[in-house]
Formats: structure tokens, C-alpha cells, sequence
């Protein structure tokens, strides 16, 4: 790596942790951390998912998902199912109580997200997008 890749991977890093940190702070009203957003994001706009399937669609790790859950499930946002089609496997369901809550903190976060790059013109979004598109190219 020479140094520009350096400062890019550097800046890319700090430009995801200061929209985690706006996010997590937006979180922290609802008393939500980043990964319960995550998972509860998932399964609002997913539907049902295996605990497996979450954890790869929020990239967290095995021992952290099942606190996340757990603590999900304590506080009425979540509950485990029976898989119908494999009753070994369960399922992650997002509540009634759960939904209600991601539709008023995902419009939130949004914002958020909105507001961190209102500073960029449209076509700059464009070529960020066009350029970090790249990084899966082959």
C-alpha cells in the first residue's frame, strides 16, 4: 500500500464512525444501540430471518448477536419462532411494539444520514457512488 491508499482507507474509517457516532447518539434517545437498530432495521424491512441470516445481513459477530437479540427479546421488540419449514431452526420476528418503534427512528436516522452529506452537490453523491462500486469490481 502506498500512502494515498493509506489516507483513503484512514478516511473512508473515519467517515463511517462520525455517521455511527450521529446514528448511535440518535439511537441512545430510544435506548437502542447501533446493533439493535440493526437488527430490528432487518427484520422490519426483511421479514422473518434466521439468526444467521441477520448476523450476516448487520455483519456482527456470533457472540454479539445473540446479546443483541436476547436483549431485544427482553424488552418485547423481538421474539423467537419455530422455523415451519424446519422446526430445529428458529426464526427472529420483529413485534408489533418493534415496528412501531423502527417506523419512528428509521425516518430519524435517515435524516441523519441525509444531513451528513448535505454539504456534497448531487453529482459529487454520483461519483462517491461510482467510485466505491468500484471496489467490487473485478
Amino acid at each position: 500500500m502506498t500512502d494515498i491508499e493509506l489516507k483513503l482507507l484512514i478516511g473512508l474509517h473515519r467517515v463511517c464512525n462520525e455517521i455511527d457516532r450521529r446514528s448511535s447518539r440518535l439511537f441512545a434517545q430510544y435506548d437502542l444501540s447501533l446493533g439493535q437498530f440493526a437488527v430490528l432495521e432487518a427484520l422490519y424491512h426483511k421479514g422473518d430471518l434466521s439468526v444467521g441470516e441477520v448476523q450476516k445481513k448487520i455483519l456482527s459477530t456470533s457472540g454479539t448477536i445473540t446479546v443483541i437479540i436476547n436483549n431485544l427479546a427482553k424488552r418485547g421488540l423481538l421474539e423467537r419462532l419455530t422455523d415451519i419449514h424446519d422446526k430445529r431452526k428458529r426464526v427472529l420476528h420483529i413485534t408489533e411494539e418493534g415496528k412501531e418503534l423502527i417506523k419512528e427512528v428509521f425516518p430519524e436516522n435517515r435524516t441523519v444520514i441525509i444531513d451528513s452529506m448535505a454539504h456534497w452537490s448531487e453529482e459529487e453523491k454520483e461519483q462517491m457512488l461510482k467510485i466505491l462500486k468500484k471496489f467490487f469490481e473485478e
